[in-house]
């Protein structure tokens, strides 16, 4: 049964592996970019205040609430308002905030779940090795990352497409 598996590449350097896509196959997902609202299981959308502020807003017409997501590596991406010019980010203490420049705090690992909805989780921080994730809470303020678990519906957003 062993004999059946396939051998593995033996230079650490090179990402390979026989009969596998190496990681450098997946150029063409970097750099994606697209334009959404992301609208909470708690019926808020997303946005980033002027100020950097993170919060959820009920106006669908918010202009801090329309969001640029650009991959920026395989199953992570950068999130900005294109309202406001500021990134979502997630500190090391799991608070939520908005980031002038592109930082490791803003690198965020996007998943969809059973439930069809996205998880954002910080791919920089996490919380005695739980993952840190991007959560409105019912009256849409922002949650600690270290309260939130992927299960938890308060982190789960809808991508809405939004018109150019």
């Amino acid at each position: 049964a062993s004999s059946a598996r396939l051998p593995r590449a033996t230079n650490a350097s090179s990402a390979t592996v026989v009969g596998r896509h190496a990681r450098s196959s997946y150029n063409h997902l970097q750099g994606d970019v697209r334009r959404r609202k992301l609208f909470s299981y708690q019926k808020f959308f997303l946005r980033i205040d002027r100020k950097g502020k993170v919060n959820g807003t009920k106006s669908e017409d918010d202009p801090n609430s329309v969001l640029e997501i650009k991959s920026v590596d395989v199953g992570v991406v950068a999130i900005r308002s294109l309202g406001s010019n500021f990134y979502l980010a997630i500190s090391r203490k799991g608070e939520l905030y908005g980031a002038r420049d592109f930082g490791p705090d803003c690198r965020l690992i996007e998943r969809i779940e059973e439930n069809k909805y996205n998880t954002y989780a910080s791919a920089e921080w996490r919380n005695k090795k739980k993952h840190m994730f991007v959560g409105l809470n019912a009256n849409g303020k922002p949650m600690r990352g270290k309260k939130t678990r992927r299960k938890n519906t308060a982190t789960h957003f809808l991508p809405i497409v939004v018109q150019p």
